[in-house]
């Protein structure tokens, strides 16, 4: 039987060879949101791996949306023309399509990075104010973010349309939407974080507003070769804050914008949220979701085996499966996949001298000659 994770999908106009994504990775690692010679590795590696898609680490739309200083960006012509190097250097590595996930902090904004403690940093210790759809602090005792008047949420959402016109200047093939892990997208989702009382806050179609308007004005400023698909959290782990139901809703609305896929993750919102972890955690709110709306849907979290991941696919739990963490541990993941499930892949001839014996064929169309 062949692997249905081996099989071939399409986002749109873009066609992948398989069905593993390589998911958005922050790496904390920019100077000034410009991309470096940490990415040209870590990308590297990655474009290496015979994923389906390598989708890059969440890419601020302005300054004041990276999560840290050390935070990737897409809001100048410095970070343009610095991402646009690297990604010069990391195509001669590898042939899969090249996405970004482009972002916005909001109010989880100005943090330290992961290593440094991961708190909010405060303007007098170069820090800056973040802003968020209301007044609300993320977790207790820190200040609270500015909330976001009419100009605010045009700044915005022209950030994501300018940032998305320079993804595809350099060449990037698709773009995600981040609208999970507490985020400023997500923020506007949920009821905890989005206490508005005008036109973008209330109702749960009220909340989405924001998002869409986002979502709509980045589709029609890329071109149609170009698919657009949106990550979310499926729910916030927190009563009283965002389900699946809801984001299932949003999920239906993105399709009829011409969202091409919706990729499920959970959480970030609030330091309140109560998460079951454990292998394929959040696989069934990815069924859930793809069940509802009928996106091609990714899904994500504690995937780590081969046949897990197969599983999941034959099943029709999710037609992708996003790696993260198991592709840091090992970034050739998808070599040994594809060995473990008789399927083939593409990887550059100066490795096809490590196919192993008991793995013949694994290389597709590899040969090795010497005289």
């Amino acid at each position: 039987m062949s692997s249905l994770l081996f099989s071939p999908i399409e986002l749109g106009r873009l066609r992948l060879s398989n069905r593993i994504i390589v998911s958005p990775m922050c790496q904390y690692s920019a100077e000034d949101g410009n991309a470096g010679d940490w990415h040209r590795v870590h990308l590297g590696q990655m474009a290496q791996s015979a994923a389906g898609m390598l989708l890059l680490e969440a890419t601020a739309v302005e300054d004041i949306g990276r999560i840290t200083h050390g935070c990737l960006g897409l809001y100048s012509d410095a970070n343009e023309a610095a991402l646009g190097a690297v990604l010069e250097s990391v195509r001669k590595m590898g042939s899969l399509p090249i996405g970004v996930q482009l972002a916005h902090a909001g109010r989880k904004g100005s943090s330290a990075r992961p290593w440094d403690g991961g708190g909010l940093i405060g303007t007098s210790d170069g820090g800056w104010t973040p802003v968020a759809p209301s007044a609300l602090p993320h977790a207790d005792g820190e200040a609270a973010p500015a909330e976001l008047d009419s100009a605010g949420l045009a700044r915005i959402r022209q950030a994501f349309v300018r940032s998305a016109q320079r993804a595809v200047r350099i060449g990037l093939q698709s773009i995600e939407l981040h609208v999970a892990h507490g985020y400023l997208l997500h923020q506007f989702l949920s009821p905890l974080a989005n206490q508005r009382g005008d036109a973008y806050g209330g109702s749960a179609q009220a909340r989405m507003r924001f998002p869409l308007e986002v979502f709509d004005a980045v589709r029609q400023a890329v071109p149609d070769s170009v698919p657009v698909g949106v990550r979310v959290s499926a729910t916030d782990w927190v009563e009283g804050g965002l389900d699946v139901e809801q984001t299932s809703a949003f999920a239906l609305e993105l399709k009829a914008h011409g969202c091409a896929w919706i990729d499920v993750s959970s959480g970030g919102v609030s330091p309140r949220q109560r998460i079951p972890v454990g292998p394929g955690y959040q696989v069934h709110l990815a069924q859930a979701v793809r069940e509802a709306c009928g996106l091609p849907t990714m899904t994500v979290g504690l995937i780590t085996e081969p046949r897990q991941a197969e599983d999941i696919v034959r099943e029709g739990r999710a037609d992708m499966v996003a790696l993260a963490r198991a592709m840091l541990w090992d970034p050739r993941w998808p070599w040994h996949a594809a060995a473990a499930l008789g399927a083939s892949v593409e990887v550059p001839p100066q490795y096809w001298r490590s196919e192993p014996r008991d793995a013949r064929g694994v290389f597709a169309h590899a040969s090795i000659g010497q005289r």
